[in-house]
């Protein structure tokens, strides 16, 4: 009976007084009189506390050395004044990775988000290959950062410190309070600009030398590894990678397909040693790719000598650009996000990219062998090359994220089965060719990236 007068109950129709009267009644026997309050958890201890901070100023200046906008605001982090490129990003999220992205080594990375922080600092742990799980690189490579908003307080299951706490442990200075859309849309305008970070006295804007251009620095050799280190995977194949500033997480996409990886100097003569790899990938990194002209001669002489496939990311698809005979250049304020659309020229296919750059390759400059592979459906870019008869292809986009999307990781498997088909092709022609590291080296090498630049004195 009761089932029945149910059913028939909610087969009725009702008006909207019915149904908010409803409503009514089932929130009254939700609130049940005489519960036992609700207490809330206590502030957790690793939440920081409010503190006056400093004044800092941010200043501008534009690529003719013209003084531009002064912003004032409030120092987080370190006490230090430091001065960079200044570029923004417009990722919402993935200020970790971002911050230690050694292709951010010598800028001072303004966030168009306007809360930064909130979530904290994970820590410096390490996954099952000995790589870093949070951080793309183990130290913070921008020069500095700018905010709008700091959050002082965070929560996450990963965090163990907060961004001005970690920031301030790494030398690198905070400025918050300060109108980030204006900065932007000046950087926009005029184009990615010197800039400093002045803690403390307000900074003389006329005073040229206090103002470093990272842009005739060779950023590249700070963030390379000195010597080789060496990667293991439980797969048969061998990776050499050169090795520009590369990022955890390109190790990672390899490793967890099935490459052991070498890492080698950004100027190590690769040529020379192809012939012990199935296959080479030239990483992303910092600052302008005609810096690194021993690179790109060891690149042409390894295309020269050698059919073996190549694959390079955002700096690396530069280089093999300039070693192909392109020509590359520099952009007015880059790309860097996480919802960047690229065009996969040859499916048709459009996939949302991340992205970090200030450089570009001129299409128009790529010789015949060569087409374009992607292109920037924001602003036309080049954003890729493929070689017309050979396993080589590079991208300016970051297939391998963190942060961002994953829409272009497949081009990680399209790179590993031209590997693994150069392989089988090698093993008919050279039936006792074995390309897998010895034991021996793999114990003498070291597991992560040897000698890097952690200062930035050069930068002050």
């Amino acid at each position: 009976m009761l089932t029945r007068t149910l059913k028939e109950s909610a087969l009725k129709p009702r008006g909207l007084k019915g149904l908010l009267k409803t409503q009514i009644q089932s929130r009254h026997l939700a609130t049940v009189d005489g519960n036992i309050p609700r207490h809330m958890p206590t502030e957790p201890p690793h939440l920081s506390k409010q503190e006056s901070r400093e004044r800092a100023t941010f200043t501008l200046r534009d690529a003719s050395g013209k003084a531009g906008p002064i912003f004032h605001g409030n120092s987080f982090g370190a006490r230090v004044s430091r001065s960079g490129e200044s570029v923004f990003t417009t990722s919402l999220v993935g200020y970790p990775e971002s911050l230690t992205d050694p292709s951010y080594r010598g800028q001072l990375l303004v966030f168009t988000q306007p809360l930064i922080g909130n979530y904290g600092v994970p820590s410096s742990a390490r996954d099952e290959n000995g790589l870093l799980r949070y951080f793309e690189s183990p130290h913070i490579q921008a020069a500095g950062v700018v905010v709008a908003d700091i959050a002082e307080q965070y929560s996450h299951w990963t965090a163990v410190e907060s961004l001005g706490d970690w920031c301030t442990r790494e030398g690198v200075p905070i400025i918050s309070g300060v109108d980030t859309r204006g900065i932007v849309t000046y950087l926009r305008e005029i184009g990615s600009s010197l800039a400093r970070i002045t803690v403390g006295e307000e900074y003389d804007a006329d005073e040229d030398e206090a103002f470093i251009d990272p842009g005739g620095i060779n950023l590249v050799k700070a963030v390379s590894t000195k010597a080789p280190f060496h990667v293991s995977s439980s797969g048969d194949l061998h990776i050499a990678v050169i090795d520009c500033g590369v990022k955890e997480n390109i190790l990672r996409s390899l490793v967890s397909r099935g490459a052991s990886v070498t890492a080698f100097p950004y100027d190590y003569p690769i040529h020379k040693i192809a012939h012990h790899f199935d296959g080479i990938f030239i990483s992303n990194g910092p600052g302008d790719p005609t810096h690194c002209q021993d690179t790109v001669y060891h690149l042409r002489k390894l295309m020269d000598s050698n059919q073996i496939p190549i694959m390079g990311i955002c700096l690396g698809h530069q280089l093999l650009a300039l070693a192909a005979g392109a020509r590359t250049i520099k952009m007015k304020y880059g790309n860097r996000a996480h919802n960047i659309p690229a065009l996969d020229i040859t499916t048709g296919k459009c996939h949302i990219t991340s992205q970090n750059h200030g450089y570009a390759v001129d299409a128009a400059s790529l010789p015949s062998d060569w087409r374009e592979f992607f292109v920037n459906l924001n602003d036309g870019s080049n954003e890729g090359m493929i070689h017309k008869s050979r396993p080589i292809f590079s991208t300016q986009f970051h297939p391998e994220a963190r942060g961002g999307p994953l829409d272009s990781s497949y081009l990680f498997e399209m790179y590993l089965e031209n590997v693994q088909r150069f392989k089988k092709n090698q093993s008919i022609l050279q039936p006792t060719r074995d390309n897998r590291p010895s034991p021996l080296l793999v114990d003498m090498f070291a597991k992560e990236r040897v000698g890097v630049e952690t200062d930035f004195i050069k930068f002050a």
